[in-house]
């Protein structure tokens, strides 16, 4: 079946003194349930049935909403599957004095829908009409769960074969037991939805308190909660249920860190038994600053059990997926990524090169995270300013001369770099500066891949 178009819901609020925290910012918490409430409104308007949240994932804060601003959010159908479907959360702020207006946060989130008694779901399609929704539309598929754990397994499988040497770094190094939280809540009648579950905007507002104080515990500042990883609902709950909340530092990365929340349901008589069901699971990322809105460097993490190690290394799993979907299809407005080739700003591009190489080199190495190490090539990663800079290393037993040779040419890198298939010379700049075409390798049965770089 055929819908008649993309189901959009907007809804607007005013930031009330009681939505806000201490520092006079809108909670995130809160902004998580008006989240997922227009998301819902939007899922039904497109259903025309009841929906539940399944999960919300991806989303990502760019500023923070003040008392008396106006927070506007949209909430529109990307894709319809069989029984689910994908929304697109878009959350923007405005100054009622000077009328500006900011992108706050871009979510992602599926619903799915419930029908009454044996009635069984068929969604309708979603109708394409622009460019941007087969945009959308296309990358929901990118975004499917599966594809993401087979991600993730992959990546932890790979992270087992070797040490992070940032572990064996004494300097700095704290252990997380100290940030463990726990908290439980009654569901009472006001915490219920529509459906008489447990409202899903509500769970994510209590996992969000108990990860921003196990932040806090390991910061000792005011925790920012930055991006969240997933949401994951494993089942419902309703009133009169127990539910228990768990969280944990899992790693730190120089100015961010990733907390583990999970969530346990008790009814009555389970709650007596000490038998509970899981109900859902998510990772948190947080910033963190002084009295004086100065960001924090966390202290690197020191795992010591083995429960400790599993998560470190999840953090870092999951953090190159995160660094892989920011960069690779991104969700903010469009930012140049690069610069077309012109004879006019060759001079500017070729300085633009050694000038980054030369500012790279100067920073301070404890700045760089520790990335990966296979067969011998250690890779470092440095996001700063929406900008992620990559720097390999690898140690070889070579003569000087040979060395020189192979990296003096870089026609030659397929020689000694696994991770290049071919490179090509496209354009002969200048003796210093040639554009080459690059084809890598295909990589956890993704598609194939090649670039155009220019190299001074």
């Amino acid at each position: 079946m055929e819908g008649s178009a993309s189901a959009e819901v907007f809804t607007s609020q005013t930031v009330q003194p009681a939505h806000a925290n201490p520092r006079g910012q809108l909670s995130a918490g809160q902004l998580l349930k008006w989240i997922d409430a227009t998301a819902c409104l939007a899922a039904e308007k497109h259903a025309g049935i009841s929906c539940v949240t399944a999960s919300v994932d991806d989303i990502q804060f760019e500023e923070t909403a003040r008392v008396g601003q106006v927070i506007t959010i949209k909430a529109k159908v990307t894709r319809a599957f069989i029984t689910s479907m994908e929304i697109i959360i878009v959350v923007k702020i405005q100054d009622v004095f000077t009328g500006i207006e900011k992108l706050v946060s871009v979510a992602f989130s599926t619903f799915v829908a419930k029908p009454v008694g044996k009635e069984k779901v068929q969604l309708k399609l979603v109708t394409l009409l622009i460019e941007q929704d087969h945009l959308e539309h296309n990358l929901a598929t990118e975004r499917v769960r599966l594809q993401h754990e087979r991600t993730f397994n992959s990546l932890m499988k790979e992270s087992s074969t070797f040490s992070d040497p940032s572990c064996d770094e004494e300097e700095r190094t704290v252990s997380t037991e100290g940030t463990s939280v726990q908290s439980i809540e009654l569901v009472l009648p006001p915490h219920g939805d529509h459906h008489g579950n447990t409202f899903g905007g509500q769970i994510m507002a209590w996992m969000e308190t108990v990860a921003t104080i196990s932040a806090s515990r390991l910061c000792g500042g005011h925790s920012l909660l930055k991006s969240v990883d997933m949401f994951k609902f494993q089942g419902p709950s309703t009133v009169g249920d127990h539910l228990v909340f768990n969280a944990i530092v899992n790693n730190a990365f120089q100015n961010c860190v990733e907390v583990g929340v999970c969530m346990e349901a008790f009814n009555c008589q389970e709650w007596s038994e000490g038998r509970g069901w899981h109900i859902n699971r998510a990772f948190l990322i947080y910033n963190a600053v002084d009295n004086k809105e100065k960001l924090i460097t966390f202290p690197r993490i020191k795992p010591i059990s083995e429960d400790d190690f599993r998560r470190y290394r999840g953090a870092i799993a999951r953090r190159r997926i995160r660094l892989g979907r920011k960069y690779v299809i991104s969700h903010k407005e469009e930012i140049p990524l690069c610069v077309h080739w012109d004879i006019s700003n060759q001079v500017s591009l070729s300085n633009g090169n050694v000038e980054a190489l030369r500012k790279l080199a100067a920073k301070i190495s404890k700045t760089w995270h520790f990335s990966e190490f296979k067969e011998r090539i250690k890779i470092y990663t440095l996001e700063e300013y929406n900008v992620l800079c990559v720097w390999v290393e690898k140690h070889v037993e070579r003569p000087s001369h040979l060395a020189y040779h192979l990296l003096s040419d870089f026609t030659k890198r397929p020689l000694w770099d696994q991770h290049y298939v071919s490179c090509k010379v496209i354009d002969w700049v200048n003796e210093d500066d040639q554009i080459y075409h690059i084809t890598s390798p295909v990589v956890n049965g993704d598609k194939p891949k090649d670039f155009v770089v220019l190299v001074s």
